[in-house]
Formats: structure tokens, sequence, C-alpha cells
């Protein structure tokens, strides 16, 4: 996950063993919009959720009860997504010193993990249904699932904008507009058992739409994952940084370099640098931590100087922690 944030107007600082931190104030997108586009969201999709779950049972149509718990899912991923988005704004404190950032991350695997449960339920259903085919009111189900097809784009509309910044509003995105589509296949297959009689294509339309699910759900959850476990979030390029800090005038080398998200939005940062002529200064941290916040997306960049060699350091061998 890559962020292009412009260089805040942080400010750095370094006491006398020549550590440099950057404290870059690095805020969201729009967090009010975000926050304002999960609650429309939830509040649609809520609302389809009953509407789906009735006139689901009432047209004995098992492909609009699994596209209704599917919703279900999607509005407890989104209650999550708001929840952790606000949280993430609570400033630090003396035992959240980053504050409640992490909880996005959380949001976002809980998300991936409650997609996969409801899968397991949809597809057990399905092949129960396909064992004994039950009559689907057709025309009901077309028209319950193209009011789906309308919800879901403007759900999805309302998490266009700042998509590329924020893993959860990307899961959000991706889940409307995958909705959308599952909603458009269960009204042509409504079409299709209408003009056939071919009832098997019901319960067969669910389990594509719980397949769908799985394909979505599951590159959520290795990305979320991947980010709960501290690892480096995926379109930065770690090499890449290590080569640009020892590229910088005066650095002999770079090592004990980490970094990790400390939420959906904001990744971390730290480094030793090697660098015998001498502490360079504070403008010069200041400068090298805002290209590294404009080139690589590292918001929060703490900087250690060394001043010798580095062979003093503890921390100097390759993969030690």
């Amino acid at each position: 996950m890559h962020q292009h944030s412009s260089a805040d107007h942080g400010h750095t600082h370094h006491d006398s063993h020549g550590h440099g931190h950057h404290h870059a104030h690095h805020v969201p997108l729009d967090v009010s919009r975000v926050q304002r586009a999960f609650l429309i969201g939830v509040l649609l999709n809520a609302g389809f959720v009953v509407l789906e779950l009735g006139y689901g049972f009432f047209a004995h149509s098992l492909a609009l009860l699994a596209d209704a718990v599917h919703n279900f899912g999607d509005v407890i991923g989104l209650l999550l997504a708001f929840g952790a988005s606000a949280l993430a704004q609570r400033a630090p404190s003396a035992r959240f010193t980053y504050g409640l950032r992490g909880t996005t991350i959380l949001a976002a695997l809980a998300n991936a993990v409650l997609l996969l449960v409801v899968t397991g339920a949809i597809l057990l259903a399905s092949l129960d249904r396909l064992r004994g085919a039950v009559a689907v009111d057709s025309q009901l189900m077309i028209w319950v699932a193209l009011t789906g097809v309308g919800v879901n784009l403007v759900s999805a509309w309302l998490f266009m904008r700042g998509r590329k910044q924020d893993l959860n509003v990307e899961a959000a995105f991706v889940h409307m507009a995958g909705d959308a589509a599952i909603a458009v296949g269960v009204v042509v297959s409504g079409i299709v058992i209408g003009r056939t009689g071919w009832l098997w294509l019901d319960p067969c339309a669910s389990i594509a739409i719980a397949v769908a699910i799985v394909w979505g759900a599951w590159g959520l959850l290795r990305e979320s994952l991947h980010l709960a476990v501290q690892g480096v979030p995926i379109g930065i390029d770690a090499p890449a940084v290590r080569a640009f800090l020892t590229e910088r005038p005066g650095v002999r080398d770079a090592h004990d370099l980490h970094i990790w998200a400390m939420s959906t939005t904001e990744n971390a940062m730290t480094a030793h640098l090697v660098m015998p002529a001498g502490h360079p200064g504070d403008e010069y941290l200041e400068t090298l931590a805002a290209a590294l916040d404009e080139r690589f997306g590292l918001c929060h960049v703490t900087l250690q100087v060394e001043t010798g060699d580095g062979s003093l350091c503890r921390l100097a061998a390759e993969h030690s922690v």
C-alpha cells in the first residue's frame, strides 16, 4: 500500500545520542467525508438487507437470501471500518503512544474473516438446495435484485474517492462494486428461471456469489494480516528505501531499517545512519524525512545518526532486531 502524502510541516529534534525524529502531521485525505460515506453506506445497505431478507423468504429465492446474508456481512464490515476510523482520530496517550490508529488494521482483518464465515454459510445452504429444487418467484427476485444494483452502485460511488489512501475504504469500494455485479447476476438468473423454469439455477447463482465473495475477501485477508504482523506495507520497496538512504550525502551505511504500518493510511520507518563526518544537523534530517514521506509514503520517520563506523551498534548486523 503506497500513500503519496505530501511532506507536512513536521518537526525534527535530536538528543545527545544523535537521534532524529520526524513527526509528520499526516492527516487522511478527508476523515469527515470518509466517515460520512461509511455512515450513509451502513444505512443504505442495512435498509436493503431487511428488504432483501423479507422478499427472499417470500420469493423462496436462495440467491436473494445469500445476497442478503452477504450484504449483512458488508454492513457489519462498514460499521467496523466506521468505528475504527473514529478511533484512529483519538490523540496519543501515555498508554497508547500511537493513539488507536492500529484499530483500522484490525477492522480490515475482522471484515475479511467475517466475509469468509458468511461465505461458508451460503455454500452449505446452496448445496442443500441443489438436492431439492424449490419453486422461485422469478419476477420478485428480479425487482429486488435490481434495487440491489442501485443501492450498491450508490454505495460504491461514496467510496470512489480516498480508496487509494486507505485499505478500509478500498475494501468498502471493492465490496460494494462486487455486490452490484453480484446483484446483476441475480437479475440475470431470475430472468432465465422465469423463461426456462430451471430452478437449479437459483442455488447455482448463490454458489457463484459465494465464490465471488471468497475472491474479494482473500486479498483483503492477506493484506490486513500482512499489516497486522507489521509487514512492510504493500507498495513500499524496502531495498529501495535502504538504497535511497545510503545514497544521501555523508551517509556511509544504513542499518536496523524497519518499515511498518501504524494504520491503514499511515506508514512508519526507523533506521540507523552511519555518518562518520558527524551529525548533519536538524535541517538535513528534516529534509530527508520529508523526502521519504514524498517518495515512499513514510509519514513517521525516526533516524538515529551514528558518527563512528557503525561497529559499536549491536543492531548493525543484518537481520538483527
